[in-house]
């Protein structure tokens, strides 16, 4: 069924489903920085990066088999690439390295940059474009994150956090790329293309990488590294390119604003790490950031 067959039967809106489903996205990428952290704390982090793009690339393969979808053209797969390089290499290679010296909640606080990220990058390809106040409220939610960062940080800005802001940067050129391609690619087609053009690169990681044993490694990485393997690198794409889709990339991207917040509550439940009282105001000045940039997105 099309998106206007959709509208015509559905009295949800396709912006407003485009949030719906931009919103399960984030939920899930929120435990992505948690789910590393448990994971690098005893398996190698350029393991874990290799092993989740591969498990992630079965079950891409899959889908593409089922669904018999065609192969990319040429043009696209210049643009499947990128995604790959950024989404699928990039990101969990550096956040998981930062993770291996910084905790989680630490980590998390960067990803409040990536809906800047993102819109600038769509605003270079063409995709978005904003009115001159959306700019102003987008880098005022990214900067109150940031800010929280360098506090929680004890005023510090250590040698991992480049390894995030460079996460960051990649994120953020792979989510516009992804949401470009989404306007005529099935999401699950994106992901599921990014993560086998990246195959190439992440098998052989895989392989050389591979712990010599893993008697002594604990569940909790295990089940770590399942879940960025099924859901952040896999699942959470199937609805945050859709959402983007649906809602616009400048809309429905500020919502991961919300991120971090959902990260550092799961960090605080699930690693026992300690989360101070800057992150209600936090997330006042998140809240209050979204809602003004998303009326004029």
């Amino acid at each position: 069924m099309t998106d206007a067959a959709l509208t015509t039967a559905s009295p949800i809106s396709l912006p407003t489903r485009g949030l719906i489903y931009g919103l399960i996205g984030v939920i899930i990428f929120g435990g992505s920085l948690p789910a590393t952290r448990a994971a690098v704390l005893t398996l190698d982090p350029w393991f874990v990066s290799a092993a989740r793009a591969v498990g992630a690339a079965c079950l891409g393969i899959l889908w593409l088999g089922a669904a018999r979808q065609p192969w990319p053209s040429r043009r696209d797969f210049f643009g499947l690439a990128v995604v790959g390089l950024c989404v699928v290499i990039a990101f969990p290679v550096l956040t998981g390295l930062a993770m291996q010296w910084v905790p989680a909640s630490h980590g998390i606080l960067f990803v409040g940059l990536i809906p800047l990220a993102t819109c600038l990058v769509g605003a270079l390809l063409g995709t978005v474009r904003p009115r001159r106040p959306f700019w102003f409220w987008a880098a005022l939610g990214s900067i109150s994150v940031g800010a929280y960062a360098v506090y929680q940080g004890g005023g510090d800005f250590e040698p991992a956090d480049l390894l995030m802001v460079g996460a960051i940067v990649a994120t953020g050129i792979g989510y516009a790329e992804g949401a470009r391609l989404s306007h005529h690619m099935k999401p699950a087609a994106v992901i599921s293309w990014a993560l086998l053009v990246s195959l190439p690169l992440t098998l052989p990681a895989l392989v050389l990488t591979w712990p010599e044993s893993t008697r002594s490694v604990p569940v909790s990485a295990w089940v770590g590294l399942g879940y960025v393997t099924l859901f952040s690198m896999f699942i959470g794409f199937l609805f945050w390119y859709r959402g983007l889709v649906l809602g616009g990339t400048a809309r429905v991207s500020q919502i991961q604003l919300f991120q971090p917040f959902i990260g550092l509550g799961l960090a605080a439940v699930f690693l026992g790490e300690q989360v101070g009282w800057g992150l209600l105001a936090g997330s006042v000045m998140v809240t209050i950031s979204v809602a003004k940039a998303r009326r004029y997105a």
